[in-house]
């Protein structure tokens, strides 16, 4: 496995794409167009990142940017985890009664990246998300259509890796994700995690569809399934407290039959406790 700041430099580049601010239900609240480098300095010791926001419409190669953001990296915090492929999540470490809580999702395959951040406000509830869609300048990469039930629909195998942000060792185990539809406006998920010798662990959940949206209504708390485009999803609670484990997820359809995930999960203290990477394909 690389080092965090290796992971950190499979994302070197330059990227167009967008920063889509949504509602909570999927909303299309704000769509801004961007330009993304992050520069590799003194062979590689260093990152620049700039980041340029565009007015809509407005031409990338000839306009000037309405707002840009610098900084330099030289090294990595422990809010930020980057898994072997670059992908990689960054979040606010506790959960907070007076501040939002953040935390962001991000993929890379190829020329492409999908980044995903939810937003909760003071309080709790879930505020605002903003999907960034991104292609490698020059690179002639495509976006792929909105995500649909019926593609999430049959029996997914994967492969899992949870990383921690005291930099344990890292835990691998396997996955089954089964989703099928139960009547009309009805879903049924199942998911199956094994590891190692123990015993495979089973979760269950019932759930309805709400045009884009699915609800899962069972378990401890309601939770929110946003299907976007791109082939992007967004799970999470309705709301979030210290008191009540929960986890945050994004999750991207790179190809009909190639999904990966990203999970943030958080304790009853409202700690940050990991992230899992799961890669999975569809096999039935």
């Amino acid at each position: 496995m690389g080092t965090q700041w290796e992971n950190f430099l499979q994302n070197l580049g330059e990227w167009e794409g967008s920063f889509t601010r949504l509602s909570p239900t999927g909303t299309v609240l704000e769509d801004t167009p961007t330009r993304l480098s992050l520069e590799g300095l003194d062979e590689n010791q260093r990152v620049r990142f700039t980041l340029q926001f565009f007015a809509p419409g407005a031409n990338r190669e000839t306009d000037q940017p309405v707002r840009e953001l610098v900084q330099d990296y030289q090294s990595l915090g422990r809010h930020i985890l980057f898994f072997d492929s670059g992908a990689f999540s960054q979040a606010s470490m506790q959960l907070s009664p007076v501040s939002t809580l953040l935390i962001e999702f991000g993929f890379i395959w190829g020329n492409r990246r999908l980044r995903a951040v939810h937003q909760f406000a003071v309080g709790g509830e879930a505020e605002r998300f903003t999907l960034v869609r991104e292609k490698r300048v020059g690179a002639g990469a495509r976006e792929n259509p909105p995500l649909t039930l019926e593609q999430l629909l049959g029996r997914w195998e994967g492969e899992a890796q949870t990383l921690f942000p005291d930099l344990r060792n890292p835990e691998t185990f396997k996955t089954t994700l089964e989703v099928q539809r139960t009547g009309t406006e009805g879903v049924e998920q199942r998911i199956t995690l094994a590891s190692g010798n123990h015993r495979p662990h089973e979760i269950r959940s019932k759930g309805r569809v709400e045009g884009s949206m699915l609800e899962f209504e069972g378990g401890a708390r309601p939770v929110r399934v946003l299907m976007l485009p791109d082939g992007a999803s967004l799970t999470f609670p309705h709301r979030v407290e210290v008191g009540q484990m929960f986890f945050l997820e994004a999750g991207w359809l790179i190809e009909p039959n190639l999904r990966q995930r990203l999970m943030g999960s958080y304790n009853q203290r409202g700690e940050w406790t990991s992230v899992t990477l799961v890669t999975e394909r569809k096999v039935g």
